[in-house]
């Protein structure tokens, strides 16, 4: 799809199938981390959602449901902010750095706000490390498939064939069209 082409409904599809991509790889980077490390699986996504819809507490078994709902909801809906992202000219790598931010700040938002989580300088370092590791792999995946899917071209920077359009004098030239034409 071409970004200065195309409705809402296709930006938003593009999104939420990046999104999901973004989730898919994120959580395939968690399952072969926790197999190397031993890490448990985190119940934090699915008591977070508990809370946010006013269930009770209950055992992390008969939480699995909450959790994958909270874990692939958020990362698939997100995806959204990315496809639009990618359709302004904020896309590549600067982009997916700049999502990798707004992803942090939505789970800690989310997580802070209902009393289940703590702020992430008072977890431990390698704690920090596997969180912000596994973060970015999710947005750099979902902003490689939102780039993608809403430009019709690999993200710029990761050496695939990297087309005129991404060159940083041509969003200008484009960001400049747009403010002229508002």
């Amino acid at each position: 799809m071409d970004h200065d082409r195309g409705g809402a409904m296709p930006l938003l599809a593009a999104g939420l199938l990046a999104g999901a991509a973004g989730v898919a790889a994120m959580t395939l980077g968690e399952k072969l981390e926790q197999a190397v490390t031993g890490r448990p699986n985190s119940f934090v996504p699915g008591h977070t959602l508990e809370r946010l819809l006013g269930r009770p507490a209950r055992p992390d078994r008969e939480r699995q449901g909450l959790n994958w709902a909270m874990h692939w909801g958020q990362g698939i809906l997100l995806g959204m902010v990315r496809a639009v992202m990618a359709r302004g000219g904020v896309g590549g790598p600067f982009g997916s750095f700049l999502f990798l931010n707004l992803r942090l700040l939505n789970d800690q938002s989310l997580e802070n706000a209902t009393g289940i989580g703590a702020p992430p300088w008072t977890w431990p370092r390698d704690e920090q490390v596997v969180d912000l590791l596994h973060k970015a792999v999710y947005a750099f995946a979902t902003g490689a498939v939102a780039d993608r899917l809403v430009t019709g071209r690999a993200s710029p920077g990761t050496g695939l064939a990297e087309p005129e359009g991404w060159h940083r004098a041509d969003h200008a030239a484009r960001s400049a069209a747009l403010r002229r034409a508002a």
